[in-house]
């Protein structure tokens, strides 16, 4: 298993788009892909993927989903300054992430 990164996020931290065409936008992160270096951003980056029926009741058609965003366009947001970067701090046996800016627990 080769080119798979290590990201300081995690699945369900609130982000927020720093590039893009969604800049701007926060949003939970709901999936991670370390190949790709890509991560799925709820109600982030929609993008509309026709869709054929696949039994009797669903519904064909185009449909509106999140695509994933690269995770270089990414930052975390800390409760108290916004956007920060991640640094981390190590009591005794547990490793934290804390907030670059003010050094809150994140």
């Amino acid at each position: 298993m080769t080119g798979l990164h290590k990201f300081k996020l995690k699945k369900e931290d609130t982000v927020q788009v720093i590039a893009g065409k969604d800049k701007g936008k926060r949003g939970r992160i709901l999936k991670i892909n370390r190949g790709t270096d890509r991560i799925l951003v709820e109600g982030v980056n929609i993008v509309k993927k026709a869709q054929k029926k696949r039994k009797q009741t669903d519904r064909g058609g185009i449909a509106e989903i999140e695509a994933p965003l690269h995770a270089s366009n990414l930052m975390i947001i800390c409760k108290k300054c916004g956007p920060t970067r991640i640094g981390y701090k190590i009591d005794s046996k547990d490793k934290k992430r804390i907030c670059r800016k003010c050094g809150e627990v994140l």
